[in-house]
């Protein structure tokens, strides 16, 4: 019987017609991979086939949804329409069993293709492409995209038998490890979870300049949420959208995936975290393509091709002291007990003197005050705060405070700072405001991994 919180979704909030997975199989499934897809027809079937390698038992109860997406051909651009067309008519030929002939289909792509027609793999697709069935102008970005297809997840989930229902989302330039969809499933069953990320880690660039730009940005990522986790944030995790997974009961109670054109991975993970703690699957890992794209104004795709272009300083990152300042405000927040009706932000400049303005600037004295006519208690004004001052909160205050009083530093210097923090020592000496080898970069890297990991093993999934 379908849950309540998620009929009520479905019926509510969910996207309509003409975005529906046209037929499916009656067999039950627990698991859905949604993959949003836009003139990836060179790309996809190398994702479809990483996942097509996981054991049969677990292909069995899952199913892949593709979405295939563009904009009108008014708006749009005729080379995507045309690419998605060839993509759609692969799809069916793969689900119906077949493998598309030389001259139609991309060059090489048979053996992914062979591979996924042999595997048992589940596959399901939705034209948001064809005339009539285009995205929407306005708000047709991935994120609509992946949300008709987690829609369409939930309602084809088994909701009869027990253990976690489970939907995660990838994107078409993204390798799973053969033991994707046992170490999801066996985390969330282990862990009773609400939401997690999968590690990840980016796979090989083509060349030495664009492989410069992903270690650059990976080792950023990875120093953000390294400072988030000495801060103690209960965001500290890493909002990719190839990471991502969840329950159908948590997809339907923060209402699902929002429409956002870019950012629409950190603002449904910061939602999910608002539920209980965010998990990280750390036995299994996925490869997101280093790729320049200009799709989207931030993230990967624009980080490496604005790497290439220069012009920036890309060897520069917040001041690591910002992550301090956090740590202390979280606890001050943590500890509150509503003296005299007082504020929060009155203590704020014995933890810095630059934190009160910039609090300030967030508005946080009229939510606090809010917040505390909506608690009953202490302890329920201490959550408030908790979900008030989420992910988007905290790196808004980041940059606050790294306009104004700590402005951006060597990232070389800096990461040797925040690993001081943990008592970590960098395995690579870097002079002042030096740049290293791109091999001491990778070094760096693989060492940011594992102080993440320990740091991961340190807060329990269900604290």
């Amino acid at each position: 019987m379908m849950l309540d919180l998620v009929r009520k979704y479905l019926d509510r909030y969910a996207v309509g017609p003409p975005w529906r997975i046209p037929r499916v199989e009656n067999r039950p499934i627990d698991t859905a991979v949604v993959i949003p897809a836009l003139a990836e027809s060179k790309r996809l079937f190398r994702t479809i086939a990483s996942i097509a390698d996981n054991p049969l038992p677990a292909l069995s109860r899952t199913m892949v949804i593709c979405v295939i997406n563009n904009r009108d051909k008014e708006h749009g651009d005729r080379r995507v329409f045309d690419d998605n067309q060839k993509t759609l008519r692969i799809l069916g030929r793969l689900i119906e069993g077949t493998v598309p002939e030389e001259g139609d289909r991309p060059a090489g792509t048979a053996r992914y293709l062979r591979r996924i027609a042999k595997s048992g793999l589940r596959l399901a697709v939705i034209d948001a492409s064809s005339p009539g069935r285009e995205m929407p102008h306005a708000s047709g970005g991935v994120g609509f995209a992946r949300k008709i297809g987690m829609d369409n997840a939930l309602a084809l989930l088994d909701y009869e038998n027990g253990g976690p229902r489970i939907m995660l989302s990838l994107d078409a330039d993204t390798v799973v490890a053969p033991n994707y969809l046992d170490a999801v499933r066996q985390y969330f069953t282990m862990n009773r979870t609400h939401a997690a990320v999968v590690e990840f880690t980016h796979g090989r660039a083509v060349n030495v300049h664009e492989q410069a730009a992903i270690v650059c940005y990976e080792i950023f990522l990875r120093y953000y949420v390294l400072g988030l986790m000495v801060a103690g944030s209960p965001y500290a995790f890493h909002s990719i959208g190839s990471t991502m997974a969840c329950t159908a009961e948590a997809y339907a109670a923060v209402r699902g995936m929002n429409r956002r054109q870019a950012g629409e991975d950190f603002y449904f993970l910061n939602k999910l975290a608002k539920l209980g703690p965010m998990g990280t699957v750390r036995t299994t890992i996925v490869h997101p393509a280093p790729r320049r794209s200009d799709r989207v104004p931030f993230g990967t795709g624009k980080r490496i091709a604005r790497f290439i272009a220069g012009g920036h300083e890309e060897y520069r990152v917040y001041d690591p002291e910002i992550f301090l300042v956090i740590r202390d405000w979280l606890k001050l927040l943590a500890s509150w007990d509503d003296r005299a009706g007082k504020s929060p932000a009155s203590q704020a400049g014995a933890i810095h003197s630059s934190l009160e303005p910039c609090l300030r600037e967030l508005r946080f004295d009229e939510a606090w005050h809010r917040l505390k006519l909506n608690s009953k208690s202490p302890a329920v004004l201490r959550r408030h705060l908790r979900c008030w001052f989420d992910g988007f909160k905290t790196l808004k205050l980041i940059n606050a405070l790294s306009r104004t009083a700590m402005p951006p530093v060597d990232m070389f210097g800096a990461v040797r700072r925040l690993a001081s923090f943990l008592d970590r020592d960098m395995p690579v000496r870097v002079e002042a405001g030096g740049i290293p080898s791109l091999d001491d970069q990778q070094i760096i890297l693989k060492c940011l991994r594992n102080m993440e990991n320990d740091c991961g093993k340190k807060r329990p999934a269900n604290d």
